[in-house]
């Protein structure tokens, strides 16, 4: 529960949006809209926690007599349904253990698993990706609801489960069968009982009964009749308006309760709904294959983004659209949401929202972050003006992740600020713009005119030349917290020049992704070190950068004239999607938090004859090799019982790196409880269960290129219990933890 408290106290420090501006914003974006006769009318509604921002009807809910729009009108929500019944229903069993996200949908539905669908899990219909049509024909829709599940279940895929993201109300209407099946209940039985009453959604409900039709917004007609409480969808009314893909209807009050309850972790109202845990596994954002972000309630990041507007960030903020104009959005970062229920498709079916689902997405997320209460090192500077440089002649050592929150370079800040003279800039490993692999040669940054002087080429240490009439030398890198990191190295190396020279050293510091973590792993060897490993620290230590120079000075003696600009509104137990700042790639293959948490231990397996996912839109959280058979690896693996962790098997071709353009047999992470998950400990595993599967096949001894500790490599040929190796590496973790609380910075 700690990260949740830590979130409700960052969103305690936020300040008020004015609602004039929010209500003036919306109220303009709707008239627009309506006036267009793109949408008869909606209600809209923007929250923080328990507080309501905005909430207001607009226009007219049926226009055929014409009747307004008011708070309680019940809306056709579509394709909310999949989160809202479907998906929740779905990870309550899951929770209960009645179901497994990496089961196969066979398990429990046997006449599904025929015509190669024997492979599709859980997980694969939760993310879209189990290969199934996005919808099969109309025709499939006749007869009894038995006769149309027959149909279903002979459908074949259309692409390899797991190859591919496509959007499938078929892979919906599996999961509300699934819930029936393995409950007894149907789902809008189960769904009623277990999630809408004890939220209090009462007016949330399928097949509304003839008493709430007035409620009901109409949409378009069928057989002559206005469908008012009848199901829009064709699909979902053919198997009597309820499915796992549509059917539900509910009110803006309502929907905003389950929005809520997600944003408190699961809980609402004194009434837990689910386990927090669960609630992090459902907003946890995960890789499509193909690109693009979906977690397994909510769309992220894909093609049917339109909701999250311009200004919520990408990959850290949640929603999903339905087809009736319906759509919500969830951020976290501030606790905030914004939802519109509409039905556009009344009365002609002809009605259109992407731009105001835009126009209301990007006026809530002004509202909400207004006063955003964590900045990074690099805004603290620009809100001061950069006060602390004024005179001074700077080189500047970045790559692309060194941005305001703005999307401004911290190179363009110190470019244009007056009494600050930008003279030189530096770029570590993968060079400025974070994408490059292997040596990088000097170039020019055309907005500035000035020389990059990578450190990643003929020298990787500054050259007196490189800071020839600088004063100061300014960091701005993002860090993840590991020593096999190189840019900890390249700051080390970096200091060390500075000190030498009589150049002060301003750190801009930011949130480190490991730091809700305890440090974990052994110490490299000290007689082993090198630029992989530049010092005796824990595999994975949870500093962030400036922690790290501080570390530099403060143990490694390192004599250097040093400043850090430390993060505000930031703690280590907050998420990455609790910042608020928009995730920028570190390094070409660590895209998001979830790769950043494995990679301490999957990177071991790098120097080895192993892919680990370089070259596919997954690096760390997938591996595999041609000689790996990948059943037999994901069970091996799972039946460790590794925290926090799941394993599914895959087949990929990585194009680029080991193997690339070679098919491989492998294994996709799923992170289940991050909170849980011991990186360094579960590439240990990893690595000795491929040495048991596969011998000689896998180049085992090669993993200590990067953990560096000979001690804890015999302990595993010896076949030693991992927590026994683990427990090995107590006492030098104590003796760290003493030098970090020392430098730490940040509350946890």
């Amino acid at each position: 529960m700690r990260r949740w408290a830590a979130r409700a106290l960052a969103v305690a420090l936020l300040a008020l949006a004015a609602p004039a501006q929010l209500a003036q914003q919306l109220e303009l974006a709707l008239s627009r809209s309506l006036a267009a006769g793109e949408v008869p009318g909606a209600v809209v509604v923007v929250g923080r926690g328990d507080e309501v921002l905005f909430e207001r009807a607009f226009g007219a809910r049926a226009l055929e007599p014409r009747e307004e729009a008011t708070l309680d009108t019940l809306y056709d929500l579509a394709s909310l349904t999949k989160p809202i019944a479907t998906a929740s229903s779905v990870m309550k069993l899951v929770e209960r253990g009645a179901l497994e996200l990496a089961a196969p949908v066979a398990r429990h539905l046997p006449e599904f698993g025929n015509r190669g669908k024997d492979a599709i899990t859980v997980e694969m219909l939760l993310l879209h990706t189990s290969g199934l049509v996005a919808d099969n024909p109309l025709g499939d829709y006749i007869g009894t609801r038995a006769q149309m599940w027959t149909r279903i279940c002979e459908l074949e895929p259309h692409q390899m489960p797991g190859a591919k993201f496509t959007y499938s109300d078929v892979g919906y209407i599996v999961l509300g069968e699934l819930v029936a099946r393995v409950d007894g209940r149907p789902l809008d039985a189960f769904a009623r009982a277990e999630l809408f009453e004890p939220l209090g959604m009462l007016d949330t409900l399928f097949t509304p009964p003839p008493e709430l039709a007035a409620r009901c917004a109409p949409t378009e007609q069928r057989g002559g009749r206005w469908m008012r409480g009848e199901v829009h969808d064709p699909r979902a009314f053919a198997l009597g308006g309820v499915a796992g893909h549509a059917g539900l209807f509910s009110t803006a009050a309502d929907v905003s309760r389950w929005c809520r309850m997600l944003l408190g972790g699961g809980e609402l109202d004194g009434v837990r709904v689910f386990a927090t845990a669960t609630v992090e596994a459902m907003l946890s954002p995960r890789t499509l294959p193909g690109g693009g972000l979906r977690t397994l309630a909510l769309d992220c990041d894909t093609e049917f983004s339109s909701a999250r507007g311009g200004v919520f960030p990408r990959g850290a903020s949640f929603g999903h659209t339905g087809f009736t104009g319906t759509s919500l959005w969830l951020d976290p970062a501030t606790m905030g949401y914004v939802l519109a229920l509409c039905n556009r498709v009344h009365p002609a079916g002809k009605g259109e929202t992407r731009e105001l689902r835009r126009a209301i997405a990007d006026a809530a997320a002004r509202a909400l972050r207004a006063g955003d209460g964590v900045l990074t090192g690099a805004d603290v500077l620009a809100r001061e003006g950069c006060a602390r440089l004024a005179g001074r002649k700077v080189a500047l050592l970045t790559n692309r992740t060194g941005r305001l929150k703005s999307g401004e370079r911290t190179i363009d800040l110190l470019a244009r600020s007056p009494g600050v003279e930008l003279r030189s800039i530096l770029a570590p490993e993968h060079g400025l713009g974070a994408r490059a692999e292997g040596s990088i040669d000097d170039e020019i940054d055309r907005a500035t005119g000035l020389v990059i002087h990578s450190l990643y080429g003929a020298t990787r240490k500054p050259t007196p030349q490189m800071l020839a009439g600088c004063d100061t030398l300014v960091v701005d890198l993002q860090h993840v917290g590991t020593r096999i990191y190189t840019y900890e190295s390249t700051l080390a190396y970096a200091l060390e020049v500075a000190g030498s020279l009589g150049v002060r050293v301003v750190v801009l510091d930011r949130p480190d992704p490991l730091a809700l973590l305890a440090a974990q792993g052994p110490l490299a060897d000290a007689e082993r070190l090198d630029f992989t490993s530049n010092r005796a620290l824990p595999l994975a230590h949870g500093l962030t950068l400036g922690e790290r120079a501080r570390l530099e000075r403060e143990h490694f003696g390192v004599a250097c004239e040093l400043e850090v600009v430390a993060c505000e509104g930031w703690r280590r137990s907050m998420r990455w999607a609790e910042t608020g700042l928009e995730w920028q790639d570190p390094s070409p293959n660590l895209r998001n938090e979830t790769q950043v948490l494995l990679y301490p231990g999957v990177a071991l397996l790098e120097p080895t004859n192993v892919s680990v996912g370089r070259g596919t839109d997954e690096p760390f959280e997938r591996f595999g090799a041609p000689w790996i058979e990948p059943l037999a690896l994901a069970r091996a693996l799972d039946a460790l019982e590794l925290p926090g962790l799941e394993f599914t098997p895959l087949r990929f071709t990585p194009s680029a790196s080991t193997f690339s353009n070679e098919a491989c047999g492998g294994v996709h992470i799923t992170v289940t409880r991050r909170e849980a998950v011991r990186a360094v400990e579960a590439g240990l595993a990893i690595a000795r269960t491929l040495r048991d599967l596969h011998g000689e096949s896998f180049e085992f001894e090669r993993i200590d290129r990067l953990l560096r500790d000979r001690e804890t490599l015999a302990q595993l040929f010896s076949g030693a219990r991992i927590a026994d190796i683990a427990a090995s590496w107590a006492d030098d973790l104590a003796a760290f933890e003493v030098l970090a609380a020392k430098v730490r910075l940040y509350e946890p």
